[in-house]
């Protein structure tokens, strides 16, 4: 059942996405390709160029703040219940989960700014 979800979903987004460019005729499509070599040609800064880059890069930090957000709630979830357990332990728990919650914030902020430069360099 999930992955029929996620196909509809997909073949929704596809036609989603699709529908604009077959909506063109061939004469809007050769009309809108001329003016686009037009305004490469004169290098315009308004230039529409879309390179998806930029949409990449935005979904790549929206991930990664996901992910990160994730992990942190497992860290916190793990750490707190071993401390209960054990609170004998909580000292060294909480120095490891320290240590792990850095590691991960130091991946994650890699990946965030990986992200900003690439969208620094999409052109639109």
């Amino acid at each position: 059942m999930k992955t029929l979800r996620i196909l509809v979903l997909l073949t929704f987004c596809f036609a989603i996405f699709v529908t604009p460019i077959l909506a063109q005729t061939s004469e809007e499509k050769a009309a809108a390709d001329k003016h686009a070599l037009e305004m490469e040609r004169a290098k315009v800064p308004g230039a529409l160029s879309f390179s998806g880059a930029g949409l990449g890069a935005g979904i790549g930090a929206a991930l990664t703040l996901v992910g990160a957000g994730i992990g942190f709630g497992k860290i916190g979830a793990a750490a707190l219940e071993s401390m209960a357990r054990q609170p004998e332990v909580a000292p060294r728990v909480q120095t490891a989960m320290i240590i792990i919650g850095a590691l991960l914030e130091g991946a994650t902020f890699f990946s965030l700014i990986v992200c900003i430069l690439i969208s620094g360099n999409a052109r639109f």
